[in-house]
């Protein structure tokens, strides 16, 4: 074959089309005349600013990259940060355009919770913490690769109850690249490979969704709904309606993955000798073992207590955190070359996505999206609308951090809905579970871009499949708005003239 048959082959032009979509998406929303403003049903308008429609365009060159991957996910992230700087779209508190707005969100306290997630899934795995709990509970689930699947989901489930669904991420990550090493397929990308990866992301996803203490998203919607609607959501009245939608969609998302990513092999024989020959070489469980799983365990404790008592409250998140990331390198039990192996790309990926979202958050428009989207609804049936809302929930979270699409998006719903005749209630636990399950791209969720770490799929796979996810999700809430909800005693609808 000839030099120029190799270089003409070699050329991949699907990637040169998403490279140049990418900036020309920029180009026709950053220089195209401005756009209407936002009206909502109490007649007040929101303008999309210059900087606002900067946002947009910003929003949509990053987003065509990260689907279609046309260079690391991370230096995408990099392009949100010299795009917002360059354009100048982000100004300090007394509206002065400000160079370092852009890069401050680069170190959010959130990116460094996912920071230190991650050391926490590199301690489990260098003292072999993983490779103890995968043994265990490969143990119980046995050889077929169906109950693996199952095993795992809903470990990872059920661990969301407690702790943050990032931290469980960061957790799970390392049991299964123990599991998949015994599948006997080495590095290969298999189906069975993106089935535990891209399953444990969207799991971690629904279970985070039950309770309060697996994510931030949770107690900021309540805060919304008490300030709008006078009313407290407690704890257990929270979990109550959100545990059989959660756990729901666990089980019918081990079907689907049964469905597309059915794996090669229906067992893996000897799986449970060899399971037990290698648990009985690890031996006894190490001093390094007891120290990590004591440190991480304490810090989990900590995290949870938060939730139910008011003076643990005012220590950030993410400072706790890092407390067992410094804690790892003081014991000695991570070095230097730990340090190096980060995987730096995921942590630009989620600075960038924080930095975008709180461009469109400061700039506008996201209000702007928003109330255009709900206005559009006014006039609708309540099915219709509620459905709405969680539509726009499902794609807002996608792209920025679901805090902020919470934060984007409830405000602006509570206050149609009354006009509407509908409940505040059925809104706030629709809009959660849309929030809580972003199947679409890797800067929907840190579990997201963790599972991507394992090289088992593409982000335009996790996109393509995810489509067929968030369709079975808009379904299944349907059905729980329309019926089990009610049946459950939540209030739907207003009561005529209420």
């Amino acid at each position: 074959m000839t030099t120029a048959a190799i270089d003409k082959k070699a050329f991949n032009w699907k990637r040169l089309f998403f490279l140049l979509l990418g900036p020309a998406l920029f180009a026709l929303v950053y220089y195209c005349p401005p756009w209407p403003d936002a009206i909502d049903p109490l007649g007040e308008h929101f303008v999309l600013s210059r900087e606002g429609k900067g946002a947009l365009a910003v929003f949509l060159w990053a987003g065509t990259w990260w689907v279609f991957e046309v260079v690391p996910i991370g230096i995408t992230s990099l392009l949100i940060g010299v795009l917002q700087t360059l354009c100048h779209l982000r100004t300090n508190a007394e509206g002065v355009w400000d160079s370092k707005a852009a890069f401050k969100d680069f170190m959010d306290p959130s990116v460094l919770f996912i920071f230190g997630s991650i050391v926490i899934g590199l301690v489990f795995t260098k003292t072999g913490l993983t490779k103890r709990l995968a043994y265990k509970m490969l143990k119980v689930v046995g050889e077929r690769t169906s109950m693996i699947y199952l095993g795992v989901f809903v470990v990872t489930a059920f661990l969301t109850h407690f702790m943050a669904h990032t931290a469980v991420a960061a957790t799970i990550y390392p049991l299964l690249l123990a599991i998949y090493a015994l599948y006997g397929e080495g590095n290969k990308v298999t189906k069975f490979g993106k089935g535990l990866f891209i399953g444990m992301a969207y799991v971690a996803g629904a279970g985070s969704i039950i309770t309060l203490l697996g994510a931030a998203r949770g107690m900021v919607a309540l805060g919304f709904y008490k300030e709008l609607m006078g009313a407290d959501i407690t704890f257990f009245k929270f979990a109550f309606y959100n545990f059989p939608i959660g756990w729901g969609m666990v089980f019918l998302l081990w079907g689907f993955f049964m469905i597309f990513f059915k794996p090669e092999k229906k067992v893996i024989p000897g799986l449970r000798e060899k399971v037990a020959r290698l648990d009985k070489e690890m031996g006894p469980i190490t001093r390094n073992e007891v120290i990590a799983a004591s440190v991480i365990l304490g810090v989990i404790v900590f995290m949870s207590l938060q939730s139910f008592i008011p003076a643990l409250q005012g220590f950030h998140k993410s400072a706790v955190l890092l407390v067992t990331t410094v804690s790892f390198f003081v014991l000695k039990i991570l070095d230097l070359d730990d340090l190096e192996s980060v995987p730096w790309n995921i942590i630009l990926l989620f600075a960038g996505a924080m930095s975008i979202g709180f461009c469109l958050w400061e700039t506008g428009a996201a209000k702007w999206l928003a109330v255009n989207w709900l206005a559009l609804f006014k006039e609708a049936n309540w099915f219709l609308f509620i459905m709405s809302i969680a539509f726009f929930v499902l794609v807002m979270t996608n792209f920025i951090m679901n805090v902020a699409a919470i934060a984007i998006s409830l405000p602006v719903a509570l206050v149609i809905a009354p006009y509407l005749g509908v409940a505040g209630e059925v809104v706030l636990f629709a809009s959660l579970a849309c929030a809580g399950m972003p199947f679409l791209l890797l800067v929907g969720a840190a579990p997201n871009a963790i599972a991507y770490d394992s090289g088992q799929f593409t982000s335009g796979e996790f996109f393509k499949y995810g489509i067929l996810a968030s369709v079975l999700l808009m379904v299944v809430l349907a059905l729980f708005v329309a019926v089990i909800w009610p049946l459950m005693g939540m209030a739907v609808t207003l009561p005529a003239g209420g």
